[in-house]
């Protein structure tokens, strides 16, 4: 791997950003970027980073403090993006999506819904109409959590059972999503 991936700090460091320059449709947090990163680096044709970098922000760039916050903010960004990349490609038993975790009650939780809401505004950006019919359920799986509006229903019919099933084949998908193509 050329860098490895992001040490917990300069994710936190991310997450800060993220919270202080977004709005309603920007990225919120590390989770959903790297879903919105897994996403862009994996359909048949290249995002450019014209176009999923304007998503992060939700359309308005932010009003950096210093030249040096954008260039570390872009520094972790390539980082991540390469890293994913090298995990997809070359180590596909070291990848993991950067999910979340909540606690409640004492319990923790993971929460799958901001990396998958991130891979789903990802999608949404590359042409993804030349996905195979055999593929199809494996974006599904990753869809059922990354439109919780449009799968509100469905989701809300889930036992906790199968919730911790959908929640475990998430990776699964994105890893054979990532095989179908040659990564970028």
């Amino acid at each position: 791997m050329t860098q490895g991936p992001l040490s917990a700090e300069q994710l936190e460091w991310l997450d800060d950003v993220l919270a202080e320059y977004g709005n309603d449709d920007s990225v919120l947090d590390a989770s959903e970027l790297d879903g919105l990163l897994t996403a862009v680096v994996t359909p048949p044709q290249p995002v450019a980073v014209e176009l999923w970098l304007p998503t992060i922000w939700g359309g308005d760039f932010p009003d950096w403090e210093s030249e040096e916050q954008f260039q570390t903010f872009m520094n972790l960004v390539a980082q991540q993006t390469n890293d994913i990349v090298d995990r997809l490609r070359d180590y596909p038993d070291q990848f993991d999506p950067l999910f979340g975790t909540n606690e409640m009650e004492g319990q923790e939780f993971t929460v799958v819904e901001d990396w998958c809401v991130g891979y789903m505004k990802g999608v949404a950006l590359g042409d993804w109409s030349t996905l195979p019919e055999a593929m199809k359920p494996a974006l599904a799986t990753i869809a059922l959590h990354g439109q919780p509006e449009q799968n509100a229903a469905q989701l809300e019919t889930l036992t906790a059972e199968d919730y911790e099933e959908s929640v475990a084949v998430i990776r699964a998908a994105a890893l054979k999503l990532a095989e179908k193509w040659q990564l970028h």
